[in-house]
Protein backbone atom coordinates (compact mmCIF):
# COMPACT_ATOMS: atom_id res chain seq x y z
CA UNK A 1 0.00 0.00 0.00
CA UNK A 2 1.34 3.27 -0.95
CA UNK A 3 1.85 5.92 1.19
CA UNK A 4 -0.62 8.61 -0.68
CA UNK A 5 -2.96 5.69 -1.12
CA UNK A 6 -3.22 5.07 2.64
CA UNK A 7 -4.29 8.61 3.67
CA UNK A 8 -6.97 7.89 1.00
CA UNK A 9 -7.96 5.18 2.89
CA UNK A 10 -7.57 6.45 6.14
CA UNK A 11 -9.15 9.57 5.10
CA UNK A 12 -12.41 7.66 4.12
CA UNK A 13 -12.57 5.46 7.05
CA UNK A 14 -13.00 8.48 8.84
CA UNK A 15 -15.80 9.86 6.90
CA UNK A 16 -18.02 6.32 6.35
CA UNK A 17 -17.53 5.49 10.27
CA UNK A 18 -17.97 8.70 11.85
CA UNK A 19 -14.44 9.95 12.56
CA UNK A 20 -14.35 12.92 11.30
CA UNK A 21 -16.38 15.50 8.80
CA UNK A 22 -15.67 18.10 6.73
CA UNK A 23 -16.40 21.36 8.06
CA UNK A 24 -19.67 23.31 6.78
CA UNK A 25 -20.00 20.09 4.40
CA UNK A 26 -23.29 20.85 2.67
CA UNK A 27 -22.38 24.55 2.33
CA UNK A 28 -19.46 23.21 0.42
CA UNK A 29 -17.28 22.93 2.92
CA UNK A 30 -14.64 25.66 4.40
CA UNK A 31 -10.86 25.33 4.25
CA UNK A 32 -9.17 24.47 7.35
CA UNK A 33 -11.73 23.22 9.26
CA UNK A 34 -13.52 19.77 10.22
CA UNK A 35 -15.70 18.41 12.43
CA UNK A 36 -15.32 15.40 14.53
CA UNK A 37 -17.97 12.74 14.27
CA UNK A 38 -19.28 10.84 17.17
CA UNK A 39 -16.28 7.91 17.28
CA UNK A 40 -13.98 11.12 16.40
CA UNK A 41 -15.14 13.16 19.42
CA UNK A 42 -14.76 9.69 21.56
CA UNK A 43 -11.23 9.27 20.55
CA UNK A 44 -10.10 12.86 20.89
CA UNK A 45 -11.66 12.41 24.36
CA UNK A 46 -10.00 9.50 25.18
CA UNK A 47 -6.47 11.16 24.53
CA UNK A 48 -7.34 14.39 26.27
CA UNK A 49 -7.93 12.20 29.41
CA UNK A 50 -4.98 10.74 28.99
CA UNK A 51 -2.26 13.09 28.85
CA UNK A 52 -4.82 14.54 31.68
CA UNK A 53 -4.08 11.83 33.94
CA UNK A 54 -0.35 11.29 32.80
CA UNK A 55 0.48 15.14 33.15
CA UNK A 56 -2.05 16.17 35.91
CA UNK A 57 -3.49 13.26 38.08
CA UNK A 58 -1.15 11.17 38.71
CA UNK A 59 1.32 14.08 39.68
CA UNK A 60 1.19 16.16 42.80
CA UNK A 61 3.05 18.85 41.56
CA UNK A 62 0.74 20.01 38.28
CA UNK A 63 -2.90 22.06 38.98
CA UNK A 64 -4.93 22.44 36.00
CA UNK A 65 -6.46 25.25 34.54
CA UNK A 66 -9.37 26.63 31.64
CA UNK A 67 -8.65 30.24 30.67
CA UNK A 68 -10.82 32.38 28.18
CA UNK A 69 -10.01 32.00 24.42
CA UNK A 70 -10.41 36.16 23.96
CA UNK A 71 -7.86 37.96 26.37
CA UNK A 72 -6.63 41.70 26.57
CA UNK A 73 -5.03 42.22 22.99
CA UNK A 74 -1.84 43.53 25.38
CA UNK A 75 -1.33 40.50 26.31
CA UNK A 76 -0.47 39.70 22.57
CA UNK A 77 1.64 42.80 22.20
CA UNK A 78 3.71 41.65 25.09
CA UNK A 79 4.20 38.11 24.14
CA UNK A 80 5.42 39.28 20.82
CA UNK A 81 2.56 37.86 18.46
CA UNK A 82 0.78 41.35 17.47
CA UNK A 83 4.35 41.87 15.49
CA UNK A 84 5.86 38.59 15.10
CA UNK A 85 3.59 35.82 14.85
CA UNK A 86 3.32 35.54 10.96
CA UNK A 87 4.49 33.50 8.10
CA UNK A 88 6.05 34.77 4.96
CA UNK A 89 3.20 34.68 2.39
CA UNK A 90 3.49 34.81 -1.75
CA UNK A 91 0.51 35.06 -4.49
CA UNK A 92 0.20 34.07 -7.95
CA UNK A 93 -0.13 36.80 -10.39
CA UNK A 94 -1.88 34.45 -12.49
CA UNK A 95 -4.60 32.26 -10.46
CA UNK A 96 -4.51 34.29 -7.46
CA UNK A 97 -3.78 31.99 -4.68
CA UNK A 98 -1.95 31.76 -2.14
CA UNK A 99 0.87 29.87 -0.56
CA UNK A 100 3.38 30.03 2.30
CA UNK A 101 6.98 30.89 0.83
CA UNK A 102 9.08 28.47 2.51
CA UNK A 103 6.50 25.91 1.13
CA UNK A 104 7.33 26.73 -2.66
CA UNK A 105 10.73 25.71 -3.99
CA UNK A 106 10.49 28.14 -6.84
CA UNK A 107 9.34 31.76 -8.00
CA UNK A 108 6.37 29.57 -9.99
CA UNK A 109 3.16 28.79 -8.87
CA UNK A 110 2.60 25.05 -7.57
CA UNK A 111 -0.87 25.12 -9.13
CA UNK A 112 -0.44 26.66 -12.41
CA UNK A 113 2.64 27.78 -13.05
CA UNK A 114 2.33 31.42 -12.88
CA UNK A 115 4.99 33.90 -11.56
CA UNK A 116 4.66 34.71 -7.91
CA UNK A 117 4.51 37.55 -6.31
CA UNK A 118 7.61 38.94 -4.00
CA UNK A 119 7.17 37.33 -0.24
CA UNK A 120 5.68 39.19 2.45
CA UNK A 121 4.73 38.55 6.30
CA UNK A 122 1.26 38.00 7.22
CA UNK A 123 -0.02 37.89 10.57
CA UNK A 124 -2.04 34.48 11.34
CA UNK A 125 -4.02 35.85 14.38
CA UNK A 126 -7.72 35.79 13.99
CA UNK A 127 -9.14 39.28 14.67
CA UNK A 128 -12.25 39.85 16.30
CA UNK A 129 -13.98 42.71 17.61
CA UNK A 130 -15.21 43.24 21.62
CA UNK A 131 -18.89 45.26 21.90
CA UNK A 132 -21.34 46.70 20.00
CA UNK A 133 -18.68 48.96 17.92
CA UNK A 134 -16.20 47.60 15.58
CA UNK A 135 -13.34 50.19 15.61
CA UNK A 136 -9.53 50.03 16.93
CA UNK A 137 -10.53 50.55 20.58
CA UNK A 138 -12.45 47.08 20.34
CA UNK A 139 -10.14 44.64 18.03
CA UNK A 140 -9.50 41.57 20.08
CA UNK A 141 -7.50 38.64 18.98
CA UNK A 142 -8.78 34.55 19.10
CA UNK A 143 -6.36 33.35 21.06
CA UNK A 144 -3.49 31.56 18.24
CA UNK A 145 -1.68 28.87 21.41
CA UNK A 146 -3.10 28.37 25.42
CA UNK A 147 -0.19 28.56 26.94
CA UNK A 148 -0.82 32.55 27.36
CA UNK A 149 -3.41 32.08 29.54
CA UNK A 150 -1.32 30.05 31.76
CA UNK A 151 0.83 33.04 32.37
CA UNK A 152 -2.25 35.08 32.97
CA UNK A 153 -2.96 33.23 35.99
CA UNK A 154 0.59 32.69 37.19
CA UNK A 155 0.04 34.72 39.87
CA UNK A 156 -3.29 33.51 40.78
CA UNK A 157 -2.23 30.06 41.08
CA UNK A 158 0.48 30.65 43.03
CA UNK A 159 -1.56 32.92 45.31
CA UNK A 160 -4.59 30.20 45.33
CA UNK A 161 -3.23 26.65 45.45
CA UNK A 162 -0.09 26.85 47.82
CA UNK A 163 2.17 25.49 44.81
CA UNK A 164 5.87 25.30 45.69
CA UNK A 165 8.66 25.47 43.01
CA UNK A 166 8.87 23.31 40.85
CA UNK A 167 5.48 23.08 39.92
CA UNK A 168 3.03 23.01 36.73
CA UNK A 169 0.20 24.52 35.04
CA UNK A 170 -1.44 22.30 32.64
CA UNK A 171 -4.27 23.31 30.47
CA UNK A 172 -6.52 21.82 27.32
CA UNK A 173 -8.42 24.73 24.75
CA UNK A 174 -8.52 25.39 21.35
CA UNK A 175 -6.60 27.56 19.51
CA UNK A 176 -6.97 29.51 16.51
CA UNK A 177 -4.70 30.24 13.40
CA UNK A 178 -5.29 31.59 9.99
CA UNK A 179 -3.15 29.63 8.43
CA UNK A 180 -2.00 30.91 4.63
CA UNK A 181 -2.48 26.87 3.44
CA UNK A 182 -4.19 24.82 5.69
CA UNK A 183 -3.40 21.15 4.37
CA UNK A 184 -2.43 17.22 5.14
CA UNK A 185 -6.25 16.59 6.50
CA UNK A 186 -6.34 17.89 10.16
CA UNK A 187 -2.45 18.19 10.81
CA UNK A 188 -2.62 21.81 9.57
CA UNK A 189 -6.14 23.22 10.29
CA UNK A 190 -7.42 27.03 11.33
CA UNK A 191 -8.81 25.76 14.61
CA UNK A 192 -7.61 23.19 16.62
CA UNK A 193 -7.00 21.90 20.19
CA UNK A 194 -3.65 22.04 22.31
CA UNK A 195 -2.92 20.42 25.55
CA UNK A 196 -0.02 22.37 26.60
CA UNK A 197 1.95 22.34 30.16
CA UNK A 198 4.14 25.14 31.74
CA UNK A 199 6.59 23.57 34.17
CA UNK A 200 8.02 26.20 35.95
CA UNK A 201 10.99 25.45 37.96
CA UNK A 202 14.17 27.76 39.44
CA UNK A 203 16.78 29.09 37.27
CA UNK A 204 19.22 26.68 37.12
CA UNK A 205 17.52 23.22 36.99
CA UNK A 206 16.10 24.10 33.81
CA UNK A 207 18.12 21.97 32.03
CA UNK A 208 17.56 18.61 34.35
CA UNK A 209 13.96 19.31 33.80
CA UNK A 210 14.19 19.90 30.04
CA UNK A 211 15.55 16.44 29.80
CA UNK A 212 13.28 14.79 32.10
CA UNK A 213 10.01 15.98 30.66
CA UNK A 214 11.20 14.35 26.70
CA UNK A 215 11.64 11.23 28.56
CA UNK A 216 8.66 11.49 29.82
CA UNK A 217 6.91 12.39 26.83
CA UNK A 218 7.75 10.01 24.70
CA UNK A 219 7.58 7.26 27.11
CA UNK A 220 3.56 8.49 26.76
CA UNK A 221 3.33 7.76 23.20
CA UNK A 222 4.98 4.62 23.24
CA UNK A 223 3.05 3.31 25.96
CA UNK A 224 -0.08 3.89 24.15
CA UNK A 225 1.34 1.88 21.84
CA UNK A 226 2.39 4.80 18.92
CA UNK A 227 4.92 3.40 16.82
CA UNK A 228 7.03 5.25 14.10
CA UNK A 229 7.88 8.10 16.42
CA UNK A 230 11.51 9.94 16.85
CA UNK A 231 12.84 12.75 18.76
CA UNK A 232 14.05 15.74 16.34
CA UNK A 233 16.28 18.74 18.37
CA UNK A 234 15.49 22.40 16.54
CA UNK A 235 18.72 23.74 15.58
CA UNK A 236 19.38 27.92 16.28
CA UNK A 237 17.47 28.98 13.35
CA UNK A 238 14.47 26.69 13.98
CA UNK A 239 14.26 28.21 17.39
CA UNK A 240 11.27 30.48 18.29
CA UNK A 241 13.02 33.35 19.59
CA UNK A 242 11.99 32.86 22.97
CA UNK A 243 13.33 29.45 23.11
CA UNK A 244 16.79 28.45 24.88
CA UNK A 245 16.23 24.78 23.53
CA UNK A 246 13.43 22.60 21.33
CA UNK A 247 13.03 18.92 21.11
CA UNK A 248 10.06 18.00 18.65
CA UNK A 249 8.39 14.34 18.96
CA UNK A 250 7.50 13.62 15.55
CA UNK A 251 5.46 10.62 13.65
CA UNK A 252 6.10 9.10 10.44
CA UNK A 253 2.77 9.97 8.58
CA UNK A 254 2.29 8.89 4.83
CA UNK A 255 3.23 12.40 3.96
CA UNK A 256 6.48 12.78 5.92
CA UNK A 257 7.82 13.32 9.61
CA UNK A 258 5.95 15.68 10.91
CA UNK A 259 5.83 16.84 14.32
CA UNK A 260 3.08 16.31 16.87
CA UNK A 261 4.42 17.44 20.07
CA UNK A 262 7.44 20.38 21.06
CA UNK A 263 9.04 20.45 24.19
CA UNK A 264 10.79 24.09 24.62
CA UNK A 265 12.87 25.46 27.20
CA UNK A 266 11.38 28.87 27.33
CA UNK A 267 13.73 30.47 29.93
CA UNK A 268 12.06 33.25 31.50
CA UNK A 269 11.07 35.02 28.63
CA UNK A 270 7.58 35.08 28.65
CA UNK A 271 7.17 35.92 32.76
CA UNK A 272 9.55 38.85 32.28
CA UNK A 273 7.86 40.54 29.27
CA UNK A 274 4.58 40.19 30.93
CA UNK A 275 5.81 41.78 33.91
CA UNK A 276 7.92 44.65 32.00
CA UNK A 277 4.65 45.38 30.10
CA UNK A 278 1.75 44.95 32.46
CA UNK A 279 3.71 46.64 35.80
CA UNK A 280 2.71 43.48 37.68
CA UNK A 281 5.18 41.78 39.70
CA UNK A 282 5.15 38.26 38.35
CA UNK A 283 8.22 36.60 40.22
CA UNK A 284 8.27 33.89 43.03
CA UNK A 285 9.13 33.67 46.44
CA UNK A 286 10.50 31.20 48.38
CA UNK A 287 8.85 31.46 51.18
CA UNK A 288 11.22 28.80 53.39
CA UNK A 289 14.38 30.41 51.94
CA UNK A 290 13.16 34.26 50.74
CA UNK A 291 14.70 34.07 47.50
CA UNK A 292 12.94 35.46 44.79
CA UNK A 293 13.25 34.80 41.14
CA UNK A 294 11.62 34.96 37.49
CA UNK A 295 10.89 31.09 36.78
CA UNK A 296 12.43 29.25 33.98
CA UNK A 297 9.82 27.75 32.00
CA UNK A 298 10.01 23.81 30.58
CA UNK A 299 6.81 23.55 27.96
CA UNK A 300 5.58 20.14 26.76
CA UNK A 301 3.01 21.48 23.83
CA UNK A 302 0.98 18.74 21.96
CA UNK A 303 -1.62 19.11 19.03
CA UNK A 304 -4.71 16.84 19.88
CA UNK A 305 -5.58 16.80 16.21
CA UNK A 306 -2.28 15.69 15.12
CA UNK A 307 -1.70 13.10 17.73
CA UNK A 308 -5.64 11.43 16.84
CA UNK A 309 -4.58 11.43 12.97
CA UNK A 310 -1.32 10.12 14.14
CA UNK A 311 -3.01 7.21 16.06
CA UNK A 312 -5.20 6.84 13.13
CA UNK A 313 -2.49 6.15 10.75
CA UNK A 314 -0.65 4.00 13.10
CA UNK A 315 -3.48 1.67 13.92
CA UNK A 316 -4.79 1.28 10.40
CA UNK A 317 -4.07 -2.28 9.21
CA UNK A 318 -5.64 -4.50 6.36
CA UNK A 319 -4.92 -8.13 6.52
CA UNK A 320 -6.77 -11.58 6.10
CA UNK A 321 -9.88 -9.26 3.91
CA UNK A 322 -10.17 -7.27 6.70
CA UNK A 323 -9.60 -3.51 7.93
CA UNK A 324 -8.96 -2.85 11.57
CA UNK A 325 -7.74 0.08 13.61
CA UNK A 326 -5.15 -1.62 16.44
CA UNK A 327 -6.10 1.27 18.54
CA UNK A 328 -4.95 1.12 22.21
CA UNK A 329 -8.01 -0.09 24.56
CA UNK A 330 -7.50 2.82 26.42
CA UNK A 331 -8.20 5.41 23.28
CA UNK A 332 -10.84 3.00 21.31
CA UNK A 333 -14.00 5.07 21.41
CA UNK A 334 -15.38 1.75 22.31
CA UNK A 335 -14.12 -0.62 24.89
CA UNK A 336 -16.38 -3.53 24.25
CA UNK A 337 -19.72 -4.53 21.69
CA UNK A 338 -22.13 -6.85 22.44
CA UNK A 339 -24.32 -9.00 20.27
CA UNK A 340 -27.05 -11.33 20.39
CA UNK A 341 -26.33 -13.99 17.97
CA UNK A 342 -29.74 -13.71 15.83
CA UNK A 343 -31.27 -10.43 16.46
CA UNK A 344 -34.77 -12.78 15.60
CA UNK A 345 -34.54 -14.41 18.36
CA UNK A 346 -36.29 -12.31 21.62
CA UNK A 347 -34.82 -14.80 24.56
CA UNK A 348 -30.85 -13.95 22.92
CA UNK A 349 -32.08 -10.30 22.28
CA UNK A 350 -33.23 -10.20 25.81
CA UNK A 351 -30.17 -11.83 27.43
CA UNK A 352 -27.50 -9.66 25.26
CA UNK A 353 -29.73 -6.59 26.33
CA UNK A 354 -29.06 -7.49 29.98
CA UNK A 355 -25.06 -8.04 29.47
CA UNK A 356 -25.11 -4.76 27.41
CA UNK A 357 -26.69 -2.64 30.50
CA UNK A 358 -24.74 -3.80 33.07
CA UNK A 359 -21.39 -2.94 31.19
CA UNK A 360 -22.88 0.86 30.12
CA UNK A 361 -23.54 0.73 34.32
CA UNK A 362 -19.89 0.20 35.11
CA UNK A 363 -18.71 3.49 33.21
CA UNK A 364 -17.44 2.08 30.17
CA UNK A 365 -18.64 2.80 26.67
CA UNK A 366 -20.08 0.07 25.08
CA UNK A 367 -21.45 -0.37 21.56
CA UNK A 368 -24.83 -2.41 21.00
CA UNK A 369 -25.02 -4.10 17.37
CA UNK A 370 -27.51 -6.37 16.15
CA UNK A 371 -27.58 -5.53 12.03
CA UNK A 372 -26.98 -8.25 9.80
CA UNK A 373 -24.81 -11.64 10.40
CA UNK A 374 -22.51 -11.66 13.11
CA UNK A 375 -18.99 -11.94 10.63
CA UNK A 376 -20.46 -8.29 9.19
CA UNK A 377 -20.43 -7.03 13.19
CA UNK A 378 -17.18 -8.93 13.47
CA UNK A 379 -15.76 -6.53 10.47
CA UNK A 380 -17.70 -3.54 11.48
CA UNK A 381 -16.42 -3.48 15.01
CA UNK A 382 -12.56 -3.90 14.14
CA UNK A 383 -12.88 -1.22 11.21
CA UNK A 384 -13.64 1.61 14.29
CA UNK A 385 -11.48 -0.14 16.28
CA UNK A 386 -13.33 -1.87 19.33
CA UNK A 387 -10.75 -4.32 21.23
CA UNK A 388 -14.01 -7.04 22.40
CA UNK A 389 -17.10 -8.86 20.75
CA UNK A 390 -19.12 -9.92 23.53
CA UNK A 391 -22.04 -12.76 22.09
CA UNK A 392 -25.17 -13.52 23.75
CA UNK A 393 -25.56 -17.21 21.93
CA UNK A 394 -27.88 -20.28 22.97
CA UNK A 395 -25.22 -21.54 25.46
CA UNK A 396 -25.51 -18.42 27.32
CA UNK A 397 -29.05 -19.23 28.08
CA UNK A 398 -27.87 -22.50 29.16
CA UNK A 399 -24.81 -22.13 31.35
CA UNK A 400 -24.12 -18.12 31.68
CA UNK A 401 -21.30 -18.29 29.55
CA UNK A 402 -20.53 -15.82 26.24
CA UNK A 403 -17.79 -15.82 23.67
CA UNK A 404 -15.38 -13.01 23.81
CA UNK A 405 -13.72 -12.33 20.57
CA UNK A 406 -10.44 -10.37 20.44
CA UNK A 407 -10.23 -7.34 17.64
CA UNK A 408 -6.27 -8.02 16.65
CA UNK A 409 -5.99 -11.85 16.76
CA UNK A 410 -9.49 -12.56 15.86
CA UNK A 411 -9.94 -15.51 18.64
CA UNK A 412 -12.90 -16.33 20.37
CA UNK A 413 -12.77 -17.71 23.96
CA UNK A 414 -15.38 -18.57 26.68
CA UNK A 415 -16.06 -16.96 30.00
CA UNK A 416 -18.78 -16.40 32.08
CA UNK A 417 -21.18 -13.28 31.89
CA UNK A 418 -20.12 -12.56 35.71
CA UNK A 419 -16.13 -12.04 34.39
CA UNK A 420 -16.87 -9.85 31.20
CA UNK A 421 -16.26 -6.51 33.47
CA UNK A 422 -13.05 -7.96 35.12
CA UNK A 423 -11.60 -8.98 31.68
CA UNK A 424 -12.60 -5.65 29.79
Amino acid sequence: MSKENKLEKIVSLAKRRGFIFPGSEIYGGIGGFYDFGPLGAELKFNIKQAWWDAVVKERDDVVGLSAAIIMNPKVWEASGHVSGFSDPLVECKKCRKRFRADETETQKCPECGGELIKARNFNLMFKTFVGPVEGTASVAYLRPETAAGIFMNFKNVVDTMRVKMPFGIAQIGRAFRNEINPKDYVFRTREFEQMELEYFVKPGDDERAFKEWIDKRTTWYEKLGLKNIRKQEQSPEERAHYSKGTVDIEYEFPFGWKEIEGIANRSDFDLKSHSEHSGQDLSYTDKETGEKYLPYVIEPSAGVDRICLAFLCDAYAEEDKRVVLKLHPKLAPYKAAVFPLVANKPELVEKARQIFKELKATGLNIAWDDRGNIGKRYYSQDEIGTPYCITADYQTLEDGTVTIRDRDTAKQERISEREISGHL
